[in-house]
């Protein structure tokens, strides 16, 4: 080892026993901190049960005394801590009779990789910036992860830094060794240095002390504003790993196909359905159709044997209750919507497949707005409020969209269930089934990404997008129920 090696070591060693040293005069005196500042410490846990709806596994670096591990009630809970004195007070106060889920161990952030697990969530809370080689703390995150792995990061504002010192000078707030005071562009480019793509971030506490009815709603919403957001205590960011390969070579697909008197479009929907992966069956959900469809599905089910084809009753409410009649029969690793008109042409399914296998995205949403569209595709009203709705949902999800209806979508099956239970969390007012994977890929930070596909005219039948006003009512009605789960914290 050369010496300029030992000597960033030594150098990094030094600053690491000053953190160490001073949550060691401060671990006596840390649980009667939290119950000082409560406000505080139980609005950051209520910010991060936002961020992280389904923790599942998870890894805190710099835990403290484990409260935001413990109130994200994860299936298994690990929390590690430079400081030994302020692990064991975090044992002492989660013990191991009551919390068997959680664990917790004195070690150093910069060889948390030596864990030698994979976790769902890793979260650094007012950690990153006490940590002194942050490149060699995500070096060692990484090995952590897997392709669906979440870090989480919350930190003081950086502009505030004034503030947060006098405030820790003057007893008003938890003392803590010196900073790293990092500016929101700072974070983004470490996560891009790392390896590491952010897909979410945003600012939360503009008053960190409880006022009855006031506290509240003043960190609700006044975050929203942009002129505001330097005054907020906190910056939190979502981030995902890049180029980590799934763990099978090889994967399989179910294509849903809801199905409502579509019987003339069926034959050559099935001969034109590509075979993808290693394995793909296609799923007919014949949606209480009053036309043949029914009798035509059997009819090519037993003319192409070489396919896989399932076909399964609708509750015949609507499209979103076919697909999900249709995906509860799936057996594929990727999970994909195709309208039976085939307006979206099916050679573009591969593209779907592909764009999730590597990596590039973890919901795949087709976008119809990108080509120019044959004449009667979509009519003049549908263009014009496709678009409006696009506006307003983008900014509602923080990512932006071009075609929110697209009847093409893509979803790894393992990600499925949040679909579901983002469903219920929005008020299960979808009909379509289109924003209940938005709205769920969206609160569960999924990397969206749009794949431009070329818009035809139906080749029988009509629309089935009549109801105009009815229909821009009930997506009215989604905006606010997304506004108020997802921007309100």
């Amino acid at each position: 080892m050369n010496s300029g090696n030992s000597e960033k070591q030594r150098y990094m060693a030094e600053k690491e026993a000053h953190v160490r040293e001073c949550y060691q005069a401060m671990a006596p005196a840390y649980s009667a901190c939290l119950d000082r500042y409560a406000y505080y410490y139980d609005r950051k846990i209520r910010l991060l049960r936002h961020l992280v709806p389904h923790p599942g596994k998870v890894l805190e670096i710099g835990c403290g005394l484990g409260q935001n591990l413990a109130g994200l009630i994860p299936d298994y809970g690990l929390g590690i801590d430079l400081c030994p004195e302020v692990a064991e007070e975090a044992r002492k106060r989660f013990p191991a009779d009551k919390f068997p889920q959680l664990e917790f161990r004195a070690v150093s952030a910069s060889e948390c990789g030596s864990l030698g697990t994979t976790f769902d969530t890793i979260l650094l809370v007012n950690s990153i910036t006490e940590i002194p080689d942050l490149a060699q703390c995500f070096r060692e995150i990484r090995k952590l992860c897997t392709p669906h792995t979440r870090v989480v990061q919350v930190c003081y504002n950086y502009l505030l830094a004034p503030v947060v010192k006098s405030a820790g000078r003057m007893g008003l707030a938890p003392r803590h060794p010196v900073q790293n005071w990092l500016s929101r562009h700072d974070i983004q480019n470490i996560f891009a240095l790392s390896g590491f793509e952010q897909v979410a971030d945003g600012f939360d506490v503009i008053l960190p002390f409880k006022v009855p009815y006031l506290s509240d709603v003043l960190n609700r919403y006044l975050p929203l504003i942009p002129l505001l957001r330097p005054l907020c205590m906190l910056y939190y960011s979502v981030a995902r790993p890049l180029n980590l390969q799934e763990s099978a070579p090889g994967y399989s697909v179910s294509v849903c196909v809801p199905c409502k008197n579509e019987a003339e479009n069926i034959p050559g929907l099935v001969e034109r359905i590509p075979v993808m992966g290693k394995h793909t069956e296609i799923i007919f959900v014949d949606d209480q159709s009053t036309d043949a469809t029914s009798a035509v599905l059997e009819q090519e089910k037993a003319v192409h044997p070489e396919k896989d084809i399932k076909i399964v009753q609708g509750p015949g409410i609507n499209k979103g209750a076919a697909c999900r009649a249709g995906f509860a029969e799936a057996k594929g690793d990727i999970l994909m919507i195709l309208d039976a008109d085939m307006s979206v042409m099916p050679e573009d399914l591969p593209q779907f497949a592909e764009f999730l296998a590597t990596g590039k995205g973890e919901f795949i949403n087709g976008s119809r707005l990108v080509y120019p569209m044959e004449h009667r595709a979509m009519r003049l009203p549908n263009i014009v409020g496709n678009k409006l709705f696009a506006m307003l949902f983008s900014y509602v999800l923080s990512q932006r969209l071009k075609d929110t209806l697209c009847g093409t979508k893509a979803i790894w099956r393992r990600d499925y269930p949040k679909i579901l239970a983002a469903r219920e969390h929005f008020g299960a007012i979808d009909h379509w089934g289109d924003y209940d994977w938005i709205f769920g890929a969206a609160r569960n930070h999924l990397k969206i990404i749009e794949v431009p596909v070329h818009y035809r005219e139906r080749l029988h039948g009509e629309t089935k997008m009549t109801k105009r006003l009815k229909n821009a009512l009930i997506m009215l009605q989604m905006v606010f129920a997304a506004f108020r789960k997802l921007k309100l914290v």
